[in-house]
């Protein structure tokens, strides 16, 4: 480990090259501020092949978006974009020490700053049926108001394992009137939610699934463990969604039931200097224009508490 006086010193270091991550450092170079982006290179929408709903940008792949957002952060001279995975941010008598791995290239990251913003989002989990990710990103999608529009009137499948099932299929009646909810034999969706969809023409599947059958990498149908062949032309996941926060551990910050970082409404943690954006923090998985957004409002959070400019919590940025 470096000592203090040899590492080199930021005021602000983002954590996370997403669209959260990538505002927030894009408007905190605007203010002059010295910014470190450091972006791991695992996201989360790898395999997406369009994002939607981003204005003046609907139909663009996500990782094309993060490249275009990495340099217009890096084309100010205050900015710079390393790729490296944190390992630790830990508390300073001068600030935070935030260390990490270069990946791809990238060189390591040891070095203190006055503030920190949190932009990591979630790892997602999905059921375990073999030949999901085969079909995630292209028949398949876990983002109902993202992928919604390019699946309308298409004969879908609703997978997941979770209680809120009942309650996306409902959304998807709004782009499809076929529509199957496939419990995979875990999910708790309750008599009277079933009686609901049957309502909308939506039939609840409990059986377990064995597989997703496709051919030449499209998807035809969801096989049942006792070998019934249900036809489906694509549909959505419901995955588990976890922070990514295991680099931030020692800091100690609030959380919520879930794991989601405990903010006020302009991005502030628990810890003074220590900052949130996107989807670490409640209500969760967010489409990527309302995380770009959470990110400019944290920058300026961020900005004005190193002027020491007290912010009146009953005020709007």
């Amino acid at each position: 480990m470096s000592s203090s006086s040899a590492r080199e010193r930021y005021e602000v270091v983002v954590i996370g090259g997403g669209p959260a991550g990538l505002s927030a450092a894009l408007n905190l170079a605007r203010a002059r501020r010295r910014v470190l982006l450091v972006d791991g290179n695992r996201p989360r929408h790898a395999a997406t092949l369009m994002a939607h709903g981003f204005l003046t940008r609907d139909g663009i792949p996500p990782l094309e978006l993060r490249r275009l957002g990495r340099e217009e952060v890096a084309a100010y001279e205050n900015a710079s974009v390393v790729f490296a995975q944190v390992g630790s941010v830990t508390v300073e008598a001068d600030g935070f020490a935030v260390t990490g791995r270069g990946v791809r290239g990238g060189a390591d990251v040891d070095v203190l700053t006055d503030a920190v913003v949190v932009a990591t989002g979630v790892a997602e989990a999905m059921p375990a049926i073999p030949s999901l990710r085969a079909y995630y990103g292209t028949q398949l999608h876990s983002c109902v108001e993202c992928d919604g529009y390019e699946k309308a009137g298409e004969p879908l499948a609703l997978i997941g394992e979770t209680s809120d099932l009942a309650e996306r299929a409902l959304l998807l009646t709004q782009w499809t009137d076929d529509l199957i909810v496939f419990t995979n034999g875990v999910a708790p969706v309750a008599e009277d939610e079933e009686r609901a969809l049957a309502r909308l023409g939506v039939r609840v599947e409990r059986r377990p699934i064995d597989d997703v059958e496709g051919e030449k990498g499209v998807m035809t149908g969801i096989r049942l463990v006792d070998g019934t062949v249900v036809p489906r032309a694509g549909g959505f996941l419901r995955p588990v969604w976890t922070p990514s926060l295991s680099f931030a551990a020692s800091l100690d910050l609030e959380a919520d039931a879930e794991g989601y970082l405990v903010t006020d409404r302009h991005g502030r943690t628990s810890l003074p200097g220590v900052y949130a954006a996107g989807e670490t923090t409640a209500p969760g998985p967010q489409q990527l224009v309302v995380a770009a957004g959470s990110g400019a409002v944290v920058a300026a959070a961020v900005n004005r508490d190193l002027i020491g400019l007290a912010l009146d919590e009953t005020a709007v940025l």
